[in-house]
């Protein structure tokens, strides 16, 4: 059927899709319309997997070395650092969920062989950057009026603000990548993402280097610094990825800058229906970590720094399964878009055994050596890190407990993804996480006096809430007419 585009659209614009037919669908021969075994599917799954999860390492990285410096700074840096991040990661987040909706109806088009549509997908993602971006932005410049209603430390959030002021512009160039990452995937290639995000560990560290600290002849702006160096080295992706999808021959074959002014409001529309619920899902777990920092903000800056050491650590292990759960959207959305049940079946449990598999040996990690683990970010021979050191470690222990839970619910959700189902998700991830989770850490941690252990069991009982009841959804999937026929 002709969509709004089909009549807008020139010969030029009917050329564009036999070219790009040309380019992808020999790459894709391969992907679609087959069903092939479980270790096939595995292997298929892996190629995908790897870079994705390499990428997340490599930006998780780049956060870490954030975590780092500001650590260096002092503890007082440290937590207003985290408390900026435990606002700005769940609105970037919001955003990303949304344009995460490019990767697995760009899956699907491809899967069904309707590479127009890859096109008109790929376009309104960038449509969807600029009009989220700005909106996100506009709300975090009112950081400090939120802070201080939510009961934090003036001298804290202050600080916060002043990194939020830099490091919110940012939001524009990693949408931006999200839009374009979301097709290059959906072709199963990957690896020009990941070496984009390495080479942004670099630029941001001498970033943070010379800004934070004044080396090289700069300024020493301190936190005002790390944001500017966010922005920056952001901005330098975005642009690489452009050039890139501008000038290789597969993505340059869509024209996807042609005719760019165009409104597709159908297919913008269809994306936020999609990508609205992954937005709010990803933001409700999200914010239920946020909440949980607010919550350590109430006990005092020893018990939030411990708090941002731990949930990096958990932050780095769960970088795996979140990289397997892109791949899992992409090879799902592949078997769906080219009505394959017996593939959607084995894509989705493969990638669910596999991403708690891991999740399994990363809590045995955090219970083995966690005195290690707190030591890269907080020095334990200085004697005023002793208690934040302490605290960081028995946090450590209670996230090796839900290690499990979460690689299911990451993996599970992203199945689910897959097949467009995303209503659904959402609505269990906000009683999971905020009626179950939320409520549990307050119990916990306040009225049981448990405190940042409490808080950290709580947020445990949620993720294994959204694991268990996701899980059997997909499994129903069937039965809840979730598949194309």
């Amino acid at each position: 059927m002709q969509d709004r585009e089909g009549v807008m659209s020139n010969a030029g614009d009917q050329a564009s899709q036999t070219s790009a037919e040309t380019g992808a669908k020999e790459q894709m021969r391969q992907t679609v319309n087959q069903t092939l075994s479980w270790a096939e599917e595995f292997k298929a799954s892996s190629r995908l997997a790897v870079p994705l999860v390499l990428t997340q390492l490599a930006q998780m990285a780049y956060f870490t070395t954030d975590v780092i410096m500001m650590g260096w700074l002092g503890k007082d840096a440290l937590a207003a650092g985290s408390l900026a991040t435990a606002l700005l990661h769940p609105i970037q987040l919001f955003g990303l969920g949304i344009l995460t909706a490019v990767a697995p109806m760009a899956a699907q088009a491809i899967g069904a062989k309707d590479y127009t549509s890859v096109r008109r997908t790929a376009r309104q993602g960038l449509w969807l950057t600029i009009i989220l971006g700005l909106l996100l932005i506009l709300l975090l410049f009112q950081s400090s009026w939120i802070f201080d209603k939510v009961g934090q430390e003036e001298q804290t959030y202050l600080q916060s603000s002043a990194y939020l002021r830099y490091a919110s512009w940012s939001l524009l160039p990693i949408f931006g990548v999200v839009a374009l990452r979301g097709m290059v995937n959906a072709h199963s290639e990957a690896a020009i993402i990941l070496w984009i995000t390495v080479s942004g560990i670099f630029i941001n560290a001498l970033g943070n280097y010379a800004l934070m600290f004044g080396n090289f002849g700069f300024p020493r702006l301190e936190l005002i610094g790390a944001g500017m160096s966010t922005t920056f080295v952001n901005m330098v992706g975005f642009i690489w990825l452009i050039i890139y999808v501008a000038i290789h021959k597969t993505y340059r074959s869509y024209n996807l800058f042609t005719h760019f002014w165009r409104p597709d409001w159908p297919r913008l529309k269809e994306m936020i229906r999609i990508g609205l619920p992954i937005g709010l899902m990803i933001t409700t777990e999200v914010g239920m970590f946020s909440a949980a920092t607010a919550l350590m903000g109430w006990l005092g800056q020893d018990a939030l720094a411990a708090h941002a050491v731990a949930l990096q650590c958990a932050s780095i292990a769960f970088m795996v399964p979140l990289g397997l759960s892109q791949a899992t959207t992409i090879r799902v959305g592949l078997a769906q878009g080219s009505r394959n049940p017996l593939a959607v079946k084995r894509a989705g449990w493969i990638s669910i055994l596999s991403g708690t598999s891991f999740m399994i040996i990363t809590g045995l990690i955090f219970l083995s050596i966690p005195e290690t683990l707190v030591g890269l970010f907080i020095p334990p021979s200085d004697p005023n890190n002793a208690i934040p050191f302490a605290l960081a470690v028995s946090y450590l222990a209670v996230a090796a407990l839900f290690q499990l839970v979460d690689g299911a619910q990451a993996m599970s959700a992203a199945a689910l993804r897959g097949l467009g189902d995303t209503k659904i998700p959402m609505i269990v991830a906000l009683l999971g996480y905020w009626g179950c989770g939320m409520s549990t850490s307050y119990y916990l941690g306040f009225v049981l006096d448990w405190q940042g252990v409490g808080i950290w069991l709580g947020l445990a009982v949620g993720l294994a809430f959204v694991a268990v009841v996701l899980t059997i959804r997909f499994t129903l999937r069937e039965r809840f007419g979730l598949l194309q026929r």
